[in-house]
């Protein structure tokens, strides 16, 4: 296994092409784009991607850098209603965070912003940053250096809030799994937590007693205006026919009573599980999840009720159910989704999960790992690349698509540093992997980042060139 610093292993390229018109439906999909070659694991077949970058999107136009903003990074120019903390605000026809002071906001994280706990990578740490202040502080520059003014979930946040000048941070509280974990029945899958027949507890009797209790932690930060919002769970198992997974659960189990209390209620006592409709299924998971929203973002504003609930972190084929996002709209403030297997995002998907939620859409979780950077790459759900450089220009893509969406205040970056091989506790998702910013011995991926500054520091300039595009 490659540890060195980063180095460039491939003189190839992208070249420039004339795209066709591409599915997608953003306003830059006719521009001049760049063919990246990309794959979805190591051995399997390379596919060219059609990619934007800036430049070629722009061609020629400059966009300066972002000036005038507030200590958070907001637009002091443009303004609403300032509440000291966190909100969200539609201004025409484009969904905005704002920031404590009340200027328009859009966030740019990085998830995992954490020291590693090996032997090789705690020599490199003391080698470069010393304490863990002096690390917080660096890695505080190195983020906002390159335009990012966020932490996303599982970041050491009591240290990095601890720096003279902090980012805005998230918290994620993991109310499910928690409660699963002191319940029993739960297992460790890549990622996230396994619960029995993809079965969430949301019916126990005892799970909304437990969250209110849970959520007392959340007090301590109420009055911290450095603090975006709470995500509640990360990628529950919620599938389309749920309905069918509780009522193949053990008699005795809460699951399987409430299933068929709410299946007879709807269709008759006399209802069997072969008469179940595909509309049923639809009904009882939207049932579910408003159930979960319902008691989770209760107990959350009941403790902490100047933040935003930032949901649960919706992944996978969840992302295509329209009930799902319906159950979350009377709770959450803003949706968290966590988004692979698309290279560009998609405009009508996005669309759905604003207009079924009636909020704001934040992605918390996409990335590209690079051959070129010695690890194996064969575990977590990005794309595989070639080069750092194409690491860096799917960076440049995604984000323009996201820029794009006038639903999306945000995006977190999966992840800060490197995955260790020679972590033997790492989720079975992280163990070798290239999904950093920086290598596992705190060396920066130069053309990566320059790719993240490039977006980052002109974001709100891009959004007003974007929007005059579309006005043209």
């Amino acid at each position: 296994m490659n540890f060195l610093p980063y180095k460039t292993k491939s003189a190839w390229f992208p070249r420039l092409i004339t795209a066709l018109p591409c599915v997608v439906g953003l306003v830059f999909a006719q521009e001049p784009t760049l063919q990246v070659e990309v794959a979805t694991k190591p051995g399997s077949k390379w596919m060219i991607m059609e990619t934007q970058s800036l430049a070629g999107l722009t061609k020629g136009h400059t966009i300066p850098e972002d000036k005038g903003l507030s200590r958070y990074g907001g637009l002091t120019s443009r303004r609403e209603k300032a509440t000291g903390f966190f909100h969200t605000a539609k201004v025409k026809d484009r969904w905005w965070l704002v920031d404590p002071e009340g200027c328009l906001f859009l966030h740019r994280g990085v998830t995992s912003v954490t020291r590693l706990n090996t032997t090789g990578a705690r020599t490199a740490f003391e080698q470069k940053y010393q304490t863990a202040v002096g690390w917080a502080e660096s890695t505080t520059t190195l983020l906002r250096d390159h335009g990012f003014n966020g932490l996303g979930a599982w970041t050491d946040t009591e240290q990095m809030r601890a720096v003279k000048q902090p980012l805005v941070y998230t918290k994620i509280w993991n109310f499910m799994s928690a409660y699963g974990k002191k319940r029993g029945g739960t297992h460790q899958k890549p990622g996230h937590t396994g619960y029995p027949n993809d079965c969430i507890f949301v019916f126990d009797p005892e799970f909304e007693t437990f969250c209110d209790e849970h959520a007392r932690q959340l007090a301590k930060h109420r009055e911290d205006p450095w603090l975006l919002g709470h995500f509640s769970d990360n990628e529950l198992p919620l599938k389309e026919d749920a309905l069918k997974k509780f009522l193949a659960l053990p008699e005795t189990d809460p699951g399987h009573q409430a299933a068929w209390k709410w299946l007879r209620e709807r269709r008759g006592e006399t209802i069997t599980a072969k008469d179940i409709k595909s509309s049923d299924q639809s009904a009882f998971l939207e049932f579910m999840m408003e159930r979960y929203f319902r008691i989770v973002g209760s107990a959350i504003k009941k403790h902490d009720p100047n933040h935003l609930y930032l949901g649960s972190r919706f992944h996978g084929r969840a992302l295509r159910l329209p009930e799902i996002f319906r159950a979350a709209a009377k709770h959450v403030d803003v949706v968290s989704i966590n988004y692979y297997h698309a290279w560009t995002p998609d405009a009508k998907r996005m669309n759905m999960w604003a207009d079924e939620s009636k909020k704001p859409i934040i992605i918390t979780e996409w990335y590209a790992k690079g051959m070129d950077s010695g690890m194996k790459n064969t575990s977590g759900a990005g794309w595989l690349v070639k080069t750092q450089q194409d690491r860096g220009l799917f960076y440049e893509n995604f984000t323009l698509g996201l820029l794009e969406s006038k639903n999306c205040v945000g995006w977190h970056w999966f992840k800060y540093i490197d995955n260790d091989p020679t972590d033997a506790k790492a989720d079975p998702s992280n163990t070798d992997s290239n999904k950093g910013m920086l290598s596992n011995r705190y060396e920066p991926y130069p053309p990566l980042l320059q790719s993240m500054k490039t977006i980052n520091v002109r974001a709100y300039g891009i959004i007003d060139w974007l929007d005059a595009r579309k006005n043209e």
